[in-house]
């Protein structure tokens, strides 16, 4: 997960939320901006981008429901075949 929020903030987000994937801290906006997900008002938009272990994009979500994000995840992992992280 990208995040323009600072490391401190990402911090606090994965010990609320108990996330166990790690959160890459974007301050400068150089990533989001070169993904073309920075929005008009410097916010990330909510895209998922499903990367193969050979760095190919095999697809963008760029219609992410935060209510369902995680099945939704899950259910495209599994569409494009991608092993379950270990």
């Amino acid at each position: 997960m990208i995040s323009v929020d600072t490391p401190e903030d990402n911090k606090k987000f994965a010990e609320m939320h108990e996330a166990d994937y790690p959160i890459l801290s974007d301050v400068s906006k150089e990533i989001a901006n070169k993904y073309g997900v920075l929005g008009p008002s410097g916010l990330a938009r909510r895209w998922t981008f499903y990367i193969a272990p050979d760095g190919k994009i095999l697809h963008i979500d760029n219609a992410v429901k935060p209510a369902s994000s995680g099945p939704d995840m899950v259910a495209k992992l599994a569409e494009l075949n991608i092993a379950k992280r270990r």
